[in-house]
């Protein structure tokens, strides 16, 4: 397991290079987010981003989801892919929020999982950005980066990591985390052609390590 010193000093050096640590999303609603996570699903958010203006111009109100036609929502994500299902769970995720939850969006695991195409990745979104709770976000580059830190023992199951982040993160600091993990992979640590030379986090990583010990 990672030495402590060695993930504060990863989580200390990520906070000086992405201070914020927002999320990538746009969104004013909280169920608008909920819904770009949905639509973010084997798809890049700046893709999500780009979609979504129209289809909260034509939806404005969570009321006009749960009245929508799936096949007129899925014609505006369109380009998000895998359409047809996407639009099919947004429109039944807006449904089952008024009916259920009062138009509102939960705040526990338990009932944000049981919403229409919400898994655990997207309820810890949630948590952490609308309800400041702590949320490990298991994302690719999370379970890429994490795993070639040594931080957990490289397992690509989302729930394995989570669980292993949960042991070792400080709860506080496990939101924020997760959303720089994301700007880090896309701009540094990147599934393919990582750029280790130079690489801020090089000190207490086991990939690079074990790079520079092969190349021996």
């Amino acid at each position: 397991m990672k030495a402590k010193a060695a993930i504060k000093r990863i989580i200390e050096t990520l906070k000086g290079i992405y201070p914020d640590a927002l999320c990538s999303l746009n969104y004013e609603k909280d169920y608008e987010l909920l819904f770009a996570v949905r639509l973010a699903a084997q798809c890049t958010d700046a893709r999500v981003n780009q979609v979504t203006p129209a289809l909260y111009a034509r939806f404005p109100t969570l009321q006009s989801f749960a009245e929508a036609d799936a096949a007129e929502v899925g014609q505006y994500v369109r380009s998000c892919g895998f359409f047809n299902s996407k639009a099919r769970d947004i429109v039944a995720c807006a449904q089952k929020l008024i009916l259920e939850h009062g138009g509102k969006v939960p705040g526990t695991m338990e009932e944000l999982t049981a919403l229409p195409g919400v898994g655990r990745k997207t309820a810890n979104l949630i948590l952490g950005d609308v309800y400041g709770q702590p949320a490990y976000v298991c994302d690719t580059h999370c379970i890429r980066i994490t795993g070639r830190l040594g931080i957990t023992d490289g397992s690509k199951d989302p729930l394995q990591v989570e669980r292993q982040l949960r042991l070792v993160l400080p709860a506080r600091e496990s939101s924020n985390f997760c959303h720089r993990m994301v700007l880090f992979g896309r701009d540094t640590c990147t599934a393919r052609s990582p750029k280790c030379e130079g690489c801020p986090l090089e000190r207490d990583c086991d990939f690079i390590k074990a790079e520079k010990q092969a190349a021996k």
